[in-house]
């Protein structure tokens, strides 16, 4: 029996394209997602990033019609989730929250992630703020008068903060670059040790996060400034450096990534369901308890911020060091 050339196309090409779609891997389908999502969460739970991430998965969960589970991984400098997608299959049932600092963890140590080829940015909603803050006694009213003091006596000024090489550290660092000052780090194991030195008149100023919010409120501590882009509304009443005159814009988003090589069709359902979930009274209502301001950034925007930030770490790490 003999066969044509085209009786032979015709037999094999339904053949070899049913062969494909078999062969095609589960995440290139459009009926995600069909089961439950994983969000791991870098740090312990209960803390202030936990109680956002937790808020956000119930969001999240509502309008995509699946559980979405939190799992926390404390340790690495909150680089656990970055490092935990190198391994992870892009199907979109294993996520990451991304905070600032995957950034910076590269330059200061190996990792086993590269925070531009190893993980697909899908949106950033909220972000932390620093203050320079000092106890209400004290005698310094401004930045200004800081910055003179300090000009006048190098490495006085001490400052706290929850440790070495966290944003709070890069805001002074910064400063004393933008203004020609020395100051002296002070690093301590967290916001509430670096805030009760501050109080207890150990150190003359710290750099805290929105964490600082009920010492203000109690009259405890005063803030100088704030390290954001314009005025956040928690911080409303306070100059930030920009407006002062000094050249320090500090930001500390957190968003949710992915493994490298997510399809678009899936970081385009996360990123919308990102959006819809900053309107739930739910979640704002967790932001504002703590102070964090809502901001938006798509897939796109969270990208082009990553690859940015990726950059400018390396000279701030390295001025970082010489400080030290």
């Amino acid at each position: 029996m003999t066969f044509s050339l085209q009786s032979i196309k015709t037999i094999t090409l339904p053949a070899l394209v049913a062969g494909l779609l078999v062969g095609a891997p589960a995440f290139a389908q459009d009926n995600y997602p069909s089961k439950p999502i994983t969000i791991i969460v870098p740090y312990a739970p209960g803390g202030t990033t936990d109680l956002i991430a937790r808020a956000m998965a119930d969001s999240l969960s509502r309008q995509l019609k699946q559980t979405v589970v939190i799992e926390n991984k404390s340790g690495a400098a909150g680089s656990m989730g970055a490092n935990e997608m190198v391994n992870t299959k892009p199907d979109g049932y294993r996520l990451a929250l991304s905070p600032v600092g995957i950034f910076r963890q590269p330059y200061l140590q190996q990792t086993r992630y590269d925070p531009i080829k190893d993980l697909t940015y899908i949106a950033a909603f909220a972000e932390y703020d620093f203050t320079i803050s000092v106890a209400a006694d004290s005698p310094i009213k401004s930045v200004k008068e800081l910055v003179e003091y300090a000009r006048k006596n190098p490495g006085e000024i001490d400052y706290g903060t929850p440790g070495r090489f966290t944003g709070n550290h890069v805001v002074m660092t910064e400063l004393g670059t933008a203004v020609s000052a020395k100051f002296t780090h002070i690093p301590y194991k967290g916001d509430s040790e670096n805030v009760g030195a501050l109080m207890g008149g150990h150190i003359k100023t710290s750099v805290v996060s929105n964490s600082v919010i009920p010492f203000v409120q109690s009259g405890k501590v005063r803030i100088l400034a704030t390290a954001a882009e314009t005025r956040p509304a928690a911080f409303a009443q306070y100059p930030t450096l920009k407006e002062l005159g000094y050249p320090v814009v500090i930001r500390s988003p957190l968003g949710l990534a992915g493994p490298k090589g997510l399809p678009d069709n899936i970081v385009s359902t996360l990123e919308k369901a990102v959006k819809v979930a900053m309107d739930d009274p739910a979640v704002i209502k967790v932001l504002k308890d703590y102070g964090i301001r809502t901001d938006y950034m798509d897939a796109a925007q969270y990208t082009e911020f990553a690859q940015k930030t990726f950059e400018e770490e390396r000279s701030i790490v390295e001025r970082m060091k010489q400080e030290s």
